[in-house]
């Protein structure tokens, strides 16, 4: 069993906190703020600051915070990027959902070449968090009609089905990967200067999971948290995937017959149980059932039902 242990900051420890809002335990160690269960990984954090990962894919799960050692001078030009990167033909991936209990998880690779660098800055590409969600719906289909892309959709009752069988990370680097090649090959012959992932995990990690993909992308391959401020590229990707989480957002909002709210937070639970009182929804079809959110929603149930 893997341990690491992490120092954060006030603020990352708060970041933390709200990331692992589905998947907190109940109980938690004493002078801990909290402790949370993931994809086989214990996360506790306590109030000196220090957090501590414990499990079968622990430094995994660690790497997504960007705080682990530098990895070896093999790896590092796959951390590091080149002066003025940000001017290259980049192809960039980035995913959305993976945090959120209801909705499906969207991952998308796009490619902004030199030539369209200005265009896609003046439609209004940049960070997907600083833009409202009516404002990435609108650019997203600005962005889709001007450069090679492609979206993977994983809705809930299929990321149900394969959940059991990898952890989180590996299901979003199989993705990545897929996505890479899928616009790899409609550009050909053209070359992208280099492929940049929004960094989810260490790049051995991602690397590893990749190892028995067909084709895997290997080539001229870099990886950065912020992915998005870092080149358009990734930012156009993440904006088309959160566009798609959107849409499928309200598509699962009509099938319930209610809003599904996003995150992973208490009104999300309560959102859950209604469903589960409802015998003619399948909380599986709109929710990521290994979040702890499916057991808290249980839990209001059986309060509800012990009331009547």
């Amino acid at each position: 069993m893997q341990t690491i242990t992490l120092t954060m900051n006030p603020q990352e420890l708060k970041k933390a906190e709200k990331y692992y809002e589905g998947h907190k335990k109940a109980k938690k160690p004493d002078y801990s703020i909290f402790q949370a269960k993931k994809d086989k990984v214990t996360i506790t954090a306590y109030h000196t600051g220090k957090v501590v990962f414990q499990g079968q894919s622990a430094e995994e799960e660690a790497s997504i915070w960007g705080t682990l050692p530098p990895p070896k001078k093999e790896n590092s030009k796959q951390t590091s990027l080149p002066h003025g990167f940000d001017q290259w033909s980049v192809l960039g991936s980035d995913e959305v959902g993976n945090g959120s209990y209801f909705g499906p998880l969207t991952v998308c690779a796009a490619y902004v070449s030199r030539k369209n660098l200005s265009l896609i800055k003046e439609l209004g590409v940049r960070d997907s968090k600083s833009l409202s969600d009516v404002q990435i719906r609108s650019i997203a289909q600005d962005i889709k009609a001007c450069i090679p892309y492609k979206l993977l959709v994983v809705k809930p009752a299929k990321y149900n089905q394969i959940q059991p069988q990898m952890t989180q990370n590996k299901m979003k680097a199989l993705l990545h990967n897929q996505a890479l090649g899928f616009v790899l090959k409609e550009v050909s012959p053209e070359e992208p200067e280099a492929v940049l992932i929004d960094q989810f995990e260490a790049p051995k990690n991602y690397l590893k999971h990749i190892e028995g993909s067909p084709d895997p992308v290997t080539q001229k391959l870099y990886f950065a948290t912020q992915g998005e401020s870092v080149h358009l590229a990734v930012a156009a990707a993440s904006i088309i995937a959160r566009d798609q989480f959107l849409e499928e957002m309200d598509i699962l909002s009509e099938q319930a017959g209610m809003k599904l709210p996003g995150g992973a937070n208490a009104l999300v639970d309560e959102t859950a149980a209604k469903i589960l009182l409802n015998p003619h929804l399948k909380l599986g079809k709109f929710a990521k059932l290994h979040f702890a959110n499916t057991q808290k929603a249980q839990k209001i149930v059986q309060k509800i039902r012990n009331r009547s």
